[in-house]
């Protein structure tokens, strides 16, 4: 008898970012399984677990060298849902529903955004060395709205922000986030860590930051940051201008059509 054939080794490892995709995918669809229920506060939460994957499988991908191209379309379909309608539905549950019957505008434009940042990406940054992103993340923007929620409940927002108009400041939020995810400001990538550079030890200073501030008060913390993220990138817009390099390559990539040849490169993931 042959003996039986051994699993590659490699064929296992290529599929190790994609189980990652995969489960982003099952915490988004959790999250709204939770939202339709009324349990905001984990809904919020499970989006927020589907980006912390959507971030490691990128880098799994790139640090064993099995980026596909297959990964990379799967990861974008993926964040739709997990960024763009996970989110949206979980705000329209939460605040939309119950105030009239035009309020579900807002989450489709939300929704919108997020697929046109998604499929732009793909066809101007994916497989490419990443230092910034053109255009607000999609999961940055969906772990603004995951997260909104769980920071109401916090005694800061009770006592800092409680006058504010909850209802209409959530209809400009997702507006804001619409607009700046398929605009041209930039905004830096997450940083890489490293203690071989001033820059890694930077960004392991970083990580370690948010990592230690998010352990210690998750609810507070992370709803802010993000907002501070979002600011970020308008900030540095304002103050530097938007930056012309490569904005002609992108325009132009954008409006050529987009051909599949057999044998081209395939791309690695990347936040989209």
């Amino acid at each position: 008898m042959k003996p039986f054939p051994r699993p590659s080794i490699r064929r296992a490892v290529i599929v190790v970012p994609s189980l990652f995709t995969l489960f982003n995918l099952f915490f988004g669809i959790w999250s709204m399984v939770l939202a339709s229920r009324g349990d905001f506060y984990r809904a919020g939460w499970y989006i927020f677990a589907g980006g912390i994957l959507d971030a490691l499988d990128g880098r799994v991908a790139r640090l064993s060298r099995t980026g596909t191209r297959f990964g990379a379309e799967l990861d974008s379909l993926v964040d739709v849902v997990s960024f763009g309608v996970a989110p949206a539905f979980l705000i329209y549950q939460l605040e939309f529903a119950a105030a009239g019957s035009a309020e579900w505008i807002f989450c489709y434009f939300y929704v919108m955004a997020a697929t046109i940042r998604l499929a732009r990406f793909n066809i101007t940054q994916a497989g490419h060395s990443k230092r910034h992103f053109v255009g607000l993340p999609s999961p940055a923007a969906g772990m603004t709205l995951a997260t909104f929620y769980p920071f109401t409940t916090t005694d800061l927002y009770a006592g800092a922000f409680r006058y504010l108009p909850r209802h209409h400041t959530m209809q400009l939020l997702m507006i804001v986030l619409a607009i700046l995810m398929v605009s041209n400001v930039r905004y830096a990538a997450l940083p890489r860590a490293g203690v071989r550079s001033v820059r890694g030890l930077l960004g392991l200073a970083t990580i370690l930051f948010v990592l230690v501030f998010g352990l210690l008060d998750h609810d507070a913390f992370f709803f802010p940051l993000a907002v501070a993220y979002m600011a970020y990138g308008v900030v540095r817009a304002v103050f530097l201008g938007f930056l012309a390099e490569d904005m002609e390559d992108d325009a132009a990539a954008i409006a050529e059509p987009s051909v599949i040849i057999a044998g081209e490169p395939e791309r690695l993931r990347g936040a989209g």
